[in-house]
C-alpha cells in the first residue's frame, strides 16, 4: 500500500494536529475526516485539501486503510471496537477508555478478534526519550537507583474539561508512567501520593488538584518520583532523569528547557521555553502518525500497545486513590 486512505475520527484541537501531520506523511495518499460536528469536519477538510465524511459510520465504510481516533474520551472504546470490527488497524489517543474497567472489555474483544490497535503515547517518538530508552537497554547509566519525571503544564485547561478529565494523575502524568515502564522494562508495583490547591479554587471544587507529587516503587526497588502542575508559568516543563550507578541522562534538557540557573555567569538555557504540548512534541506527533502509517503496512514500531496504555492507566488510577486516601496503594496487575 503506497497511497494509504487513511480516516481521522475527532477534530478537535489534537484531531486537527494529527489531521495536519497526516495530510504531509509520506505514504499517505488520501485522508478522510469526521467529527460529531460535521460543519465542523467539512471545514478542517476544505483547509487542508482532504475528504470529510458525514459521521464515523461513514467514514468506517470510506474504504480506509486505518484509523486514527481523537476524539473525546467517552468515545473511545466504541470506536476502536468499530475499527476493529471493520478490519483495519486502529491508532487511538489516550486513554483506552475513561477508566481501567471500561478498558477491560477492550482489550478483550481486540485480542478476539485479532485487532491491530495502538495507544497514542506520543513521548515513545521523541528523539530524547528514545536516546534515555537505548542508552539504558545498552547499560550505558549502569543500574537505576533513581528516576524523576516532570509534566508540568503553563496555565490549567478549563475547569469543565477537568471535571471529567478523572484528575491530574490520569490526565498529566499517565504519559510519565507509561515511558518509566517503557524505558525500564519494569512494573510500577506501589504509589504513594499527595496534591495541593494554590490556584483557582474552582479546580479543587471538582475534585482535582493543580499540583501532585507520586513516588513510585518499581518490582526491582528502583524508586520513581512524578511530579505535575498545572501552574509553571516559567513555560510547559517536561523532563525525565534517570540516574544510575554509572551515569546519570536527563531528557527535555536543552536550550527551550522552561528553566533558568540561578548560578552567575550561567546563561544555559538561552531559547525561549515552550508553553504548550504540541509545540514541545510536535516532532514526536509527526513521527507517531508516520509509525502508524508504516504500521499499517504491517511495519511494527514504538507504538504503545493497548495492554501498555491500561497498565499505564492503573499506575495512574493508583495514584489518584492514594491522593484521595492518604495512603500507599499497590498496583495489581492485568488480569
Amino acid at each position: 500500500m503506497s497511497d494509504l486512505h487513511l480516516g481521522l475520527a475527532g477534530v478537535g484541537r489534537i484531531g486537527v494536529m494529527h489531521a495536519r501531520n497526516l495530510v504531509t506523511t509520506p505514504g499517505v495518499g488520501r485522508l478522510t475526516v469526521a467529527d460529531v460536528d460535521a460543519d465542523r469536519a467539512r471545514a478542517v477538510a476544505d483547509e487542508l485539501g482532504c475528504d470529510a465524511a458525514p459521521d464515523t459510520a461513514a467514514l468506517l465504510a470510506a474504504g480506509i486503510d486505518g484509523l486514527v481516533v481523537a476524539t473525546g474520551t467517552a468515545q473511545h472504546p466504541e470506536l476502536v471496537l468499530a475499527g476493529v470490527d471493520a478490519g483495519v488497524p486502529v491508532l487511538c489517543e489516550k486513554p483506552v477508555a475513561p477508566d481501567v474497567a471500561l478498558s477491560l472489555p477492550v482489550l478483550e474483544h481486540v485480542a478476539a478478534r485479532g485487532g491491530v490497535v495502538r495507544i497514542g503515547h506520543q513521548r515513545r517518538y521523541d528523539a530524547g526519550y528514545l536516546e534515555a530508552k537505548r542508552a539504558h537497554a545498552a547499560g550505558e547509566l549502569g543500574w537505576l537507583h533513581s528516576i524523576r519525571a516532570v509534566t508540568c503544564d503553563v496555565t490549567p485547561p478549563p475547569v469543565a474539561f477537568l471535571a471529567t478529565s478523572g484528575g491530574l494523575f490520569r490526565d498529566c502524568s499517565v504519559h510519565d508512567f507509561d515511558v518509566i515502564r517503557w524505558i525500564t522494562g519494569r512494573e510500577v508495583v506501589e504509589v504513594s501520593a499527595r496534591g495541593s490547591n494554590n490556584g483557582d479554587p474552582a479546580i479543587g471544587a471538582v475534585g482535582d488538584v493543580d499540583s501532585a507529587l507520586a513516588v513510585c516503587t518499581l518490582d526491582d526497588g528502583t524508586l520513581a518520583v512524578v511530579s505535575a502542575s498545572r501552574y509553571n508559568g516559567g513555560g510547559h516543563d517536561v523532563r525525565l532523569e534517570l540516574q544510575g550507578s554509572l551515569a546519570t541522562l536527563l531528557v527535555g534538557l536543552d536550550e527551550r528547557a522552561a528553566l533558568r540557573s540561578a548560578e552567575p555567569g550561567v546563561t544555559f538555557p538561552a531559547g525561549p521555553p515552550h508553553l504548550t504540548f504540541a509545540e514541545r512534541f510536535a516532532d514526536a506527533y509527526r513521527a507517531e502518525v508516520a509509525a502508524f502509517a508504516d504500521l499499517v503496512r504491517g511495519v511494527e514500531g514504538e507504538l504503545c500497545t493497548p495492554e501498555d496504555a491500561v497498565a499505564a492507566s492503573r499506575v495512574a488510577d493508583a495514584a489518584q486513590e492514594s491522593l484521595a486516601t492518604g495512603v500507599p496503594v499497590r498496583v495489581e496487575p492485568l488480569p
